[in-house]
């Protein structure tokens, strides 16, 4: 008898934690209703996997076909889930499929930490990845003249500064700026432009940092953006920090401003400090993004070993395909509002 109420027990228990586990997830499937849904949304293969863990003990009670429907539910929104390694639609959605004789470039993402306590961990990584452009986030005051030490290896670079103690983003090349305009800022901070010559080709690299999805300012932030996104040029590579996953509407919505596709498979990036480095590969969240259009063709994305911040590094190789813009091509600037809009520094 007592086995049989403890059994019955935690058939009951589980049938509310799938209630509690259930809600928010159906709700982040609607994600394009409203912000708030959408800040579920990034959680969806966390709380799919939980609904499903505790559909499986109501599966062998009475109430098996409640926990048939939730195991369904679970499963169709692991199904939804991209930019994990080993689920449907995780693959790199520009990949190349054959090799060619075509020049290979490279691309570092990485948020800094504006706090990092080991910086010398990033210019190591630098110096062992040997990138020709470099995209950073959280570029605080400490970090300017640690980035001064590479300006003999990458001579070119834009810094955002941004008001906030986290700081802005910048662009590092080893690759030359072209033409007039060739740097623009954004967004107090949160979008750094720049025009890089690959090749004799123009591409334009921009680095992004958003802010905490909603009740935060991030949508907010995407609507004050999308101008500047809308003129980025025919052929162009964003990277950055989104925070936001790549199934969400945040990155739908930058990725329809800027007329970009995102790169899928790039795997969890983030994971709070306080919890174990060993999580990050099964709690950790994606929402470093990599976003790409025109002749830019993704080659591979992979994530670089942790160097002292809480993202992990994002390494982009690409090539570009032929009728790339000149290098002497040139752009205008786009106003979207008088006071978020910064002249770069040198």
């Amino acid at each position: 008898m007592e086995t049989r109420d403890l059994k019955t027990r935690a058939v009951r228990f589980s049938r509310v934690l799938m209630i509690l586990f259930s809600v928010p997830l159906v709700l982040g499937l609607l994600k394009d209703w409203h912000p708030a849904f959408d800040s579920l949304s990034h959680f969806r293969a966390h709380l799919a996997v939980l609904l499903g863990l505790t559909a499986l003990p109501v599966l062998v009670g009475a109430a098996w076909k409640e926990g048939a429907t939730a195991l369904a539910l679970a499963i169709a929104s692991l199904l939804t889930v991209t930019g994990l390694p080993g689920l449907p639609g995780s693959t790199p959605v520009r990949a190349a499929a054959d090799p060619d004789t075509r020049a290979m470039y490279r691309l570092l993402q990485l948020n800094l930490r504006f706090d990092n306590r080991t910086p010398e961990r990033v210019l190591s990584l630098i110096g062992r990845t040997k990138p020709d452009a470099i995209t950073l986030e959280e570029v605080s005051t400490k970090w300017v003249p640690i980035l001064d030490r590479l300006s003999a290896a990458y001579p070119y670079r834009v810094i955002c500064p941004s008001d906030e103690l986290i700081g802005g983003v910048a662009i590092l090349s080893r690759r030359s700026f072209q033409g007039v305009g060739a740097t623009y800022c954004y967004g107090e901070g949160s979008l750094a432009v720049a025009a890089v010559n690959f090749g004799g080709s123009r591409v334009e690299v921009a680095a992004m940092h958003l802010s905490w999805p909603w009740p935060f300012r991030q949508p907010r932030q995407i609507n004050d953006l999308a101008p500047a996104l809308g003129a980025l040029a025919d052929t162009a590579l964003l990277a950055g920090d989104l925070n936001a996953t790549g199934w969400s509407a945040a990155v739908a919505h930058v990725a329809e401003a800027g007329d970009l596709t995102p790169i899928r498979a790039i795997g969890p990036t983030w994971l709070h400090r306080s919890l174990p480095p060993a999580l990050r590969r099964w709690v950790g969240l994606p929402i470093d993004q990599v976003l790409a259009k025109g002749n830019v063709l993704v080659r591979s994305v992979t994530v670089q070993e942790e160097a002292g911040s809480d993202h992990l590094p994002v390494l982009v190789e690409f090539s570009l395909l032929a009728g790339a813009p000149p290098a002497d091509e040139e752009r205008q600037a786009v106003t979207i509002a008088p006071t978020q809009t910064h002249r770069p520094t040198s």
